[in-house]
């Protein structure tokens, strides 16, 4: 199968936590490689079922379509992504300029710590039916609409400045998006320190012009 690479990430990588044992984690696992790389699309069941070392009926008798694992993977990076950005910005403190800080530096730390799944989750996610798709969705939202109350809350008082909230949303969400397609271990910054400087950005997509004594971002 030729492949016309999409991303710069090489492996594919899922917590233990994430990876059921046996048969349904080879094939999760084998299926998010050729998803990120060749598009869902690209990747027939065959070719997941010999690139996880198992027959296409054993695949079914675990997931009951290709869908079904493509809606599989989508939870898990968009419930990883959630479960991120979430408990940094519950262990920032009040102030919102802290609070996007931490909320980037986790956004952007997913998506260089797990590349192939958040091109996955992000890029085909628009496959899913309403009902496969209904958890992801909602995960989406909730991430979503934190975002937008950090910068609501910077906007009243006075800390943020930007012509439209749900723009500033977009902009700032959707820069981490990206890393996962260009970030790969091998890349001359270190993940913290990809993270650090879109915090910045996206302190000055807010206009954010004075930083408190001490901070550092």
């Amino acid at each position: 199968m030729s492949i016309n690479r999409r991303l710069a990430a090489t492996a594919a990588n899922l917590l233990p936590e994430h990876k059921p044992p046996g048969s349904p984690g080879q094939i999760l696992e084998a299926a998010l490689k050729l998803f990120a790389e060749c598009g869902y699309a690209g990747a027939s069941v065959r070719e997941v079922a010999a690139a996880s070392g198992v027959k296409p009926a054993t695949i079914y008798a675990h997931y009951p379509s290709k869908e079904h694992i493509l809606a599989e993977l989508c939870r898990i990076g968009h419930e990883e992504q959630h479960r991120s950005v979430r408990a940094a910005v519950l262990n920032s403190g009040a102030d919102p300029r802290d609070q996007i800080v931490a909320y980037v530096r986790a956004h952007v730390g997913m998506h260089t710590a797990f590349p192939m799944l958040a091109v996955v989750a992000n890029a085909e996610l628009h496959v899913l039916s309403a009902e496969l798709g209904a958890t992801t969705f909602m995960l989406r939202q909730q991430s979503e609409q934190l975002l937008a109350d950090i910068i609501q809350r910077g906007l009243d008082k006075g800390v943020f400045n930007v012509p439209n909230a749900w723009l500033a949303v977009a902009a700032i969400g959707g820069m981490g998006l990206r890393v996962a397609y260009w970030y790969a271990p091998d890349y001359h910054l270190e993940a913290r320190e990809v993270a650090e400087v879109y915090a910045e950005y996206a302190l000055r997509i807010l206009a954010v012009s004075e930083r408190r004594s001490g901070e550092a971002c």
